[in-house]
């Protein structure tokens, strides 16, 4: 949403929930280039979604996105 930012401290707290939900201390959230109401969300150095800022009514909230593509689901 135009106006609003996700910051490095909620990137931060945002990636510390994700470590400890996931069990994984490989997760990164990072800054988008250009984009201040959303980041990346990488495993390693491998992206594996965005994370967009909703600030709707002043419920300020974090939709997760991942795509899962059928390559990715062959043995």
């Amino acid at each position: 949403m135009k106006g609003f930012a996700v910051d490095k401290t909620e990137m931060a707290k945002i990636e510390r929930y994700l470590r400890q939900t996931f069990a994984n201390h490989s997760i990164r959230v990072v800054g988008r280039p250009k984009k201040t109401d959303s980041a990346e969300v990488y495993i390693g150095e491998e992206f594996v979604g965005v994370l967009f800022l909703d600030d709707e009514d002043g419920d300020r909230s974090f939709n997760f996105t991942m795509a899962i593509l059928d390559t990715d689901l062959e043995d």
